[in-house]
């Protein structure tokens, strides 16, 4: 019978690597996009396309389907509606019927997703916008601050 502490040791060994192995990739990963086919309806823009929509502020609504955090490290659009992907629908009554959507992710997949979703149930989606993508085609996105929480927060004394 082999040591019990050894046959542990290997286990571990083989839980780590096979749990490692099945993690994604990190969110942002220039190897992500080529890794991803396109598999969405909504189309897919690129850098002009989206210039040509951000010249036509009145007719636009920018859905950023991104979480807050996604937003502080990796920028955004100048105007946006901050709904993540995984609340969209509950939450289309929200949501004007009457302007052109642009749907904003990371890499634009989960943009894809939602312009499919915002599409079947009515809404006009022009396509989908990736900020990573955009920057890399020489765009510039704003890049906002995380609000201070109470413990950063100055003291004050009234």
């Amino acid at each position: 019978m082999k040591n019990p502490k050894s046959l542990l040791a290997v286990a571990l060994v083989l839980a780590a690597s096979v749990s490692f192995a099945q993690q994604p990739a990190p969110a942002g990963n220039a190897a992500s996009p080529a890794a991803q086919p396109w598999t969405y309806k909504t189309r897919q823009l690129d850098r002009a396309k989206i210039d040509a929509l951000l010249a036509q502020p009145k007719k636009l609504l920018i859905i950023d389907v991104r979480r807050p955090d996604e937003l502080i490290s990796k920028g955004a659009f100048p105007v946006y509606l901050n709904i993540q992907a995984k609340d969209l629908e509950k939450n289309l009554n929200f949501i004007p019927k009457d302007r052109t959507i642009l749907t904003v992710s990371n890499r634009a997949h989960r943009a894809g997703a939602a312009g499919d979703l915002l599409t079947s149930k009515g809404y006009k989606v022009a396509g989908a916008a990736g900020t990573l993508d955009y920057e890399e085609q020489g765009g510039t996105v704003s890049r906002i601050t995380a609000p201070l929480t109470q413990a950063a927060a100055p003291a004050t004394n009234y």
